[in-house]
């Protein structure tokens, strides 16, 4: 086996020049300056821009992360979807606090939500899984997310094998596929800064509209 050359990460790292984010650029709601910030970065041509960590914490306290799709957000809250049985929806069932992340680095930026996950209503549902280009629909068909498999090859199988059933009229929305909306309560904005002095402020939601503070890096 060939040697991999040791990194050495304490000298990774580099200088953040993009520019800051002052306290007057900021708008009163939060949902301005992300709707700004994820058009600019779907204008960067990053990949996967609307791409999000979701994490949530089994019984345990023990926390998880995986990275989910962003498919609507408004004054209500962000949306995504996912299998019922999947992990993720497990822990929210008995938990519903959760963390979004968006990693924009290119454009040294990130932007976290706090709040809670609630489940979205069957219309809701019905609607997006329709909307789905038909391979994605057989595909929520094919995999129990996140249940143990033993090989690749069983999942392509039934995939073909579901293929086959559909091919000639609608897939039907499976009764374990389904979506959240995350009703945040605080966004925080990080842009990145010269010399590690980023510039970062917390959004809280309070009685008569949001709390803005500025942390230190």
């Amino acid at each position: 086996m060939n040697e991999v050359e040791e990194i050495d990460l304490a000298s990774v790292r580099r200088e953040y020049t993009k520019g800051g984010l002052r306290r007057n650029d900021l708008p009163l709601d939060p949902l301005t300056l992300f709707e700004y910030w994820l058009k600019q970065a779907c204008e960067a041509r990053l990949s996967d821009p609307t791409a999000m960590s979701v994490a949530t914490v089994d019984e345990t306290g023990q926390p998880y992360q995986r990275i989910v799709l962003l498919k609507h957000f408004d004054e209500k809250g962000l949306v995504f979807y996912t299998n019922m049985g999947s992990r993720k929806a497990q822990h929210l069932e008995k938990n519903n606090k959760i963390s979004l992340h968006f990693p924009w680095y290119p454009l040294e930026r990130q932007v976290n939500f706090t709040g809670v996950a609630e489940r979205l209503n069957p219309i809701e549902v019905v609607k997006y899984f329709h909307s789905r280009p038909k391979d994605s629909q057989i595909a929520a068909w094919a995999s129990q997310q996140s249940s143990k498999i033993s090989a690749r090859g069983i999942l392509e199988g039934k995939f073909l094998e579901l293929k086959q059933k559909f091919k000639n009229g609608e897939v039907p929305l499976p009764s374990f596929w389904g979506g959240f909306r995350v009703v945040f309560n605080s966004v925080e904005f990080w842009q990145g800064g010269a010399h590690r002095l980023h510039d970062r402020f917390l959004y809280q939601r309070e009685a008569d509209g949001w709390k803005i503070d500025r942390l230190a890096p």
